[in-house]
Formats: C-alpha cells, structure tokens, sequence
C-alpha cells in the first residue's frame, strides 16, 4: 500500500560525514538514515530520482546505484513508472551470514586492541636495544612487505615479520613467544586489514608511511616515538576497519573476518591459561628456576 508520508527534502544532506566507500555506498547510507530518521512507514514512496540526486549532489547514475544497495538489502523496492518505495521490514532481513560478519568485524577490533598494547611497548623496547643487525632485520622485512606486494602478493606474511623482527629487537624472549602465542589470529587479522588497504591507494599509502615511522623511531633510538608511531598505527588500522564498505564485507573481507572470529570463539579463557602455562615452561632452565624461587618464598 502505497502512502503519502515521503520524506522532504529541505534539510541538507551530512555529506561530510561520510570519507570511505563508493560514493553510491555512502548515498545508500545517508538515504537510509533519512528514511530511519523521518521514520517512514513500509510503502512510503520516495521522492524522483532527480530530486534525490540533486538532494544528494550526485548523478542520477550515482543515486540509482545507492537504491539498488538498499534495494539488495530488502529495505527498499522499486516499482515501473512509480518509483521506489520504503519496503515492508522483514524480521529476518539480517541474515545469519550478516549477524556473523558483525561479530566478526568486533573480534578483530579486539585483537587490535590488544595488538596496541603489545606493538607499542615492543617497539620503544626495540628502540633502546636493537644490535645494528637487528635494525637492518627490521628495515629488511619492511623493504620485504613493499616487494611482496608489487609482485601481486598479499604482503601478509612478510607483514607478520616485520612485526615479530621488531618484538626480536627488543632482546626479550618473552615479547617474541608472546607474539608467538598470538601468531594464527595475528596472521587471521592481517589477511583482513590488508586485504581492506589493497582496494584503496590511499589506505595502503597509509600503512607504508605508519611502518616507516616505527622504523625511523627505531632507528633513532627514540622509545617515546617509537611507543607512539606503534600505537598509531593499531588505532589508524582500526579506523581502517572501521571504514570499510559493505561491498568489503561481503567479499573476501567478510570471509576472512569470520574465520578470525571462528578462532575466537574457541573457550577463550582455558585457551589462555594453557598458553600462560606453556610460556612459563617455554623460559627454560632460568624460568624454571626463577618460579621454583618465587614457589620457595
């Protein structure tokens, strides 16, 4: 049933919220919180495409792109010679495979989070100790990261590298066993955060400016700058993620997303005891002997 509710067009369009995606993907989100925001009933029909465009600034190509988005999504319908339509919502519009992208989007905010942490105080570690070798390991992975992607590869294992010569650096055993502990999700995340950076120019121009400043902090024995440039570049990734289109999600990015989460869904805290476990083994002769004195105390 069609009704006569459509939404106006007086207000400017927040365009400038929107930086990331296609532009018909930021149009189809600005649509649809119009229509959230005027609470439209199921059957309202929307203004012309003309109108909307202008409403919009954008083509009428752009904004018949952002209705097929919304169209694809159930949220919207399109009937000959009338126009579109708001759709009548179906409880179950969100799929299983959406539900689980969205869990999968947050697990691998989480590991960043706690890649921040770790990234950040291995790189000011590294800074203050790194052996003339270790620095050129260091510069040697990241030079490695740039080759792998001009030869059309992912980049993901030699991104793994870099970040494990930096934790080497730092002479603490401990630090690389603990990226070691991490190593399947870390890899899981990466394959996603690049595979987001490889759509976009400026996202990958991005990350190449964030290694080399962790390497130039490295490099001047700056721990403060090094501690910095490390967190930066875990906080720009998650804005990164945070960025990403719809279209990345349901491609490869979603894909690589889940499996992450699926590892995550692992019972988690058994997970961490054992691993706690075996890094106090893994210490050797002088971690064994240093918890039997702590046992003796």
């Amino acid at each position: 049933m069609e009704t006569s509710n459509p939404f106006t067009l007086r207000s400017t369009p927040q365009a400038a919220t929107f930086k990331t995606g296609t532009l018909a993907s930021r149009v189809a989100e600005m649509l649809l919180e119009k229509i959230q925001g005027d609470d439209l009933a199921p059957g309202t029909r929307l203004p012309s495409e003309l109108a909307m465009a202008k409403h919009f600034g954008v083509s009428r190509t752009v904004l018949r792109e952002a209705i097929a988005i919304l169209k694809s999504d159930g949220l919207l319908e399109t009937r000959k010679g009338s126009g579109a339509f708001v759709r009548e919502a179906k409880p179950d519009w969100v799929t299983d495979s959406d539900r689980l992208t969205e869990e999968s989007i947050q697990a691998l905010l989480n590991l960043i989070e706690v890649r921040q942490g770790m990234e950040a105080e291995s790189a000011a570690l590294a800074a203050l100790r790194r052996t003339p070798g270790q620095l050129a390991e260091i510069e040697y992975s990241l030079r490695r990261i740039e080759q792998s992607v001009a030869a059309g590869a992912d980049g993901v294992e030699e991104d793994a590298r870099f970040h494990q010569a930096i934790a080497a650096a730092t002479g603490n055993p401990y630090w690389m066993r603990l990226m070691e502990m991490f190593a399947q999700p870390i890899r899981a995340a990466v394959r996603v955060t690049r595979a987001n950076e490889a759509r976009r120019e400026d996202f990958y121009r991005q990350v190449q400016a964030e290694h080399q400043r962790i390497v130039d902090a490295i490099a001047a024995g700056d721990a403060s700058l090094a501690r910095a440039a490390a967190a930066e570049h875990m906080v720009q990734a998650a804005q990164r993620i945070r960025a990403a289109d719809r279209e990345f999600w349901r491609g490869d990015g979603g894909e690589f997303a889940r499996q992450l989460a699926q590892e995550e869904s692992i019972d988690a805290p058994q997970d961490s005891a054992q691993a706690a476990a075996r890094l106090v083994r893994s210490g050797g002769e002088t971690g064994g002997q240093a918890a039997n004195a702590f046992g003796k105390s």
